[in-house]
Parts: structure tokens; sequence; C-alpha cells
């Protein structure tokens, strides 16, 4: 089915098609789930909501009658995105726009209490404080909560899959893939806890044009009461300071935690595709039957889904700087994070478009357990390096460490496993001597030598699945 979308053009609205449209998130990566909260018609709902909350804040004073509070109400939950976007032709203003949609649909006694008192952006940050927790609550977190629920099963099945460490891109120490993906549960999770934080402290106001509660002290004895009342309503916390608008940084803190989440998850992207090299070859996607890697080379199986989530993040990322930007706002406001600030929801949609990409991929993720063991085995004889220097030094070696750096220079030198050589210096004799049965075993068999990546990996997931309640 192709969607049709309005928008305005010059003095006129306009419908398109959606392969007509602009943005690819709008033609190419729209969820349906998204029009609820980050489209436009949403942005105009929600703002109507606050509309109708101030009526009954209002009733509550005395200021007007219930009935007029439900008529208000009744005639905001019946706006429409075009109907606002046609009036604005007129006005040339979308806050007043969107009161005269409202004045036309109730009784002339009621029309006085539309919007009385209220400035545009007691409005506008009202309703993208809300907007913006709600998208969080019902869109943010439940992809990455569901992505993390799958990061920690992949985590607990593969928690002794044995694979070589890797450090600068060289082989290191043995670890197991349990315990990589391990990381990235937890990393998540720490993000996820942030974004909640930061969705939770998202605030709302009714403070007036300068944020001195000059307009609704005209009409009430406790304009804060009045203003608490609407943030109560609307399930808000009242921002503790504002000019004519909301103070800027509880926006920022949540974008930046949706950011920082979207870093984990490209990273997480980059090394589950640096896997997927040919000549590494021990992660794969399940490619779809029919699916196609390359227009050429019918061999191809490309890393598309985790590319396609680094492309999302450098597309996304760098809008945390004008987030920034936005935080200035000279002397009460002025309008420089006006048109910004409309973007906003799309960096909400690219995070969320990319953890179901991800949770999808992940989902099906085939693990090459003997590209693992291959990988391993080419560095099997020289890891060892690390635990004989160690086990030397503890037994009295006064140079451990450049003793088995030299044996390592000659081993390679000569193409031989390091143990070989070890077992020719005679002066490394009384020390080898002195190794318990255990420590002789991790020597010979450097696959032993993971510490404790499987330990580590059960505590981080059963940390997280309470934590998260997942």
């Amino acid at each position: 089915m192709r969607r049709k979308t309005r928008c305005l053009k010059g003095t006129e609205v306009i419908k398109m098609d959606r392969f007509e449209n602009i943005s690819p998130l709008d033609y190419r990566y729209y969820d349906e789930s998204f029009k609820d909260y980050l489209s436009e018609e949403a942005r105009i709902k929600y703002q109507a909501k606050v509309e109708a909350e101030l009526a009954k804040a209002l009733a509550a004073t005395g200021i007007c009658s219930a009935k007029i509070a439900k008529e208000i109400e009744a005639a905001s939950e019946k706006v429409k995105a075009d109907e606002v976007y046609a009036e604005e032709k007129k006005t040339r203003h979308d806050i007043r726009a969107l009161v005269n949609i409202i004045r036309k649909n109730v009784s002339d006694e009621a029309k006085p209490f539309v919007h009385l008192s209220a400035t545009s952006y007691d409005i506008v940050d009202t309703s993208n404080a809300l907007r913006y927790k709600e998208s969080v609550e019902k869109l943010v977190l439940p992809a990455l909560l569901e992505l993390e629920k799958t990061l920690i099963g992949i985590a607990l099945r593969e928690k002794g899959t044995l694979q070589i460490g890797r450090t600068h891109g060289q082989h290191a120490e043995p670890i197991t893939f349990g315990f990589a993906i391990a990381s990235y549960v937890s990393r998540l999770g720490n993000r996820i806890k942030k974004v909640e934080r930061a969705k939770d402290s998202l605030a709302g106001k009714f403070s007036g044009a300068v944020g001195a509660y000059n307009a609704s002290s005209l009409l009430v004895e406790e304009p804060l009461k009045l203003e608490e009342n609407i943030m109560k309503g609307l399930g808000l916390r009242v921002s503790r300071s504002s000019t004519q608008i909301v103070e800027p940084e509880y926006t920022a803190d949540l974008i930046h935690g949706l950011v920082s989440a979207f870093s984990i998850l490209a990273n997480f992207s980059d090394d589950m595709r640096n896997l997927q090299r040919s000549e590494i070859a021990e992660v794969g996607e399940a490619f779809e039957a029919g699916q196609v890697g390359s227009s050429t080379m019918p061999h191809k199986r490309n890393p598309i889904n985790f590319e396609n989530v680094k492309s999302f993040y450098k597309e996304f990322m760098p809008r945390m700087f004008t987030v920034y930007l936005d935080q200035i706002s000279e002397h009460q406001r002025d309008l420089t994070n006006s048109a910004s600030q409309r973007f906003i929801p799309e960096i909400m949609a690219g995070l969320v478009s990319s953890a179901k990409r991800l949770n999808k991929v992940c989902s099906k993720m085939v693990v090459d357990k003997e590209s693992m063991e291959r990988n391993f085995g080419k560095s099997s004889a020289s890891i060892v390096a690390e635990p004989l220097y160690i086990l030397l030094a503890f037994h009295g070696h006064p140079d451990a460490h450049e003793t088995v750096k030299r044996l390592t220079l000659q081993a390679d030198k000569e193409g031989k496993p390091l143990m070989e050589i070890v077992k020719g210096e005679k002066e490394l004799q009384p020390y080898l001597e002195k190794f318990s049965k255990q420590q002789l075993d991790i020597i010979a068999n450097p696959g032993k030598y993971v510490g404790l990546a499987e330990k580590k990996t059960e505590q981080l997931c059963e940390h997280w699945k309470k934590e998260l309640g997942l």
C-alpha cells in the first residue's frame, strides 16, 4: 500500500506519495509504530493534549467550568495535522493555528478559555517532553530491552566457546565468545538505565513568555500550583526553572543517553562485521532464501545488517552536536532551536530501527566454532608467553619478562613453538620444577588460559537480567 503524507509548501497543503518524500526514514526505513509518537500528526496531537490539560487545570481552579474543560478536551482530541497546517497558511504561526482549530470546534462560551494565559512554548516544550517520554517508553526502551535479552541469550549460550581475544587488531589472550558478547550486555544495560533516568527527568512548564508567570498571575493566586496541576495531569515533572522555554539540559541528557546507546550498537556492529571477514569467518549473518549479497558476485554474503547500523550511527551521532547547540538561547528565548529540534524524533527512529535490525540478525547469528578454534590455533603456541612469564616471576625468576620476550623472538625466528624453546633453556628448569600441576596444565594447554571469562559472563548476564527485569 502506498502511504500518503501531507506537507506544507509555501501557502499550499499538498499530498505526497511516500516515494515522493525526502527523508529515507519515510520511504525506506518507515516503521508503522513510529506514527503514534514520532510523526507530525503525533506532534500536533501531543500539543493538543497539553491544551486540553490546561483547560482541566483552569476548571480545577474555578476559572472555567468542568463542562467547558470537557468541551475543550473533546475538541482537542479531534485535531488533525492537515487542519492545523491549513490554518497556519493564514496565521503563519503553528501554535496559534492549533488554537484556532480547537476554538472552531467549541462553543462561544468555551472559546475564551482555549490557550488562556499560555505562551506557545508552554505548549511546545511541555508537549515535547511528554512525547519524548512516551516515545522512549513505548518505542526506544522495548527495542533496546529486546536486543539486550537476545545478547544475554547469546552470551550465556557461548560462555564456554573458546575465542582468541584481540587488541589493536592482533591476537592477544584467550577469552570466550560469550565473554565478548557479555561486554556489550553490560555496556548496553548501563545505557538503558541512563535513558530510563533521563526519560523520567523530562520536565514541562507553564510559566509564560519569560518564565516569570506574568500571565497566569492575572488569573490565579497560585500560578505555581496551576503549573503543578497541569504537569501532574500529564505525568511530567515541573521544570525547576524556566524562561520562555524549559531548561534544555533535560532533553540534552536524554538525547545523550540515546546517542551513546547508539554508539554501543555501532561498536558491536563493527566487531561482528569484522568477525565476518573471509579470513576470520567466526560469525555470520543468516541469509534468507533469495537474498543477494552482490549484484555481480554470486558468492558474496555481505554483513549488510551490521553495516547498516554503522551507517545509521554515522548519520545520527553527529546530531548530538546540534542538541548541544540548542542548549544556547539568548536571554529568555530566541528561535534558533525552532527548526533544529523538530529533527529530534528522527534520532529516536534511527536508534529504534537499528536496535530492531540488530535484534533480528542476532537472533539468527551463526557462530562458527571451528573457525574460532582454527584462528585460536594460529597463536596458541605463542600466547603462553604471558602466563609463562608471570609464573616464572612468581617462582622467583629475577628477569622473567625480558627472558620470555627473548625466547618469544627466538621462537618466531626459528618457527618453533615457544615451549619447545623454553624446554631447551637449562637456566629455566629450576623455576619450571616449581610449577604446580595446574600451572603446567595451563602452559601445556593454552585453551584453558581463559581466566574468569565464563564466570564473569554468567555474573554480568545475571546482573542485567535482574536489573532490567528480563
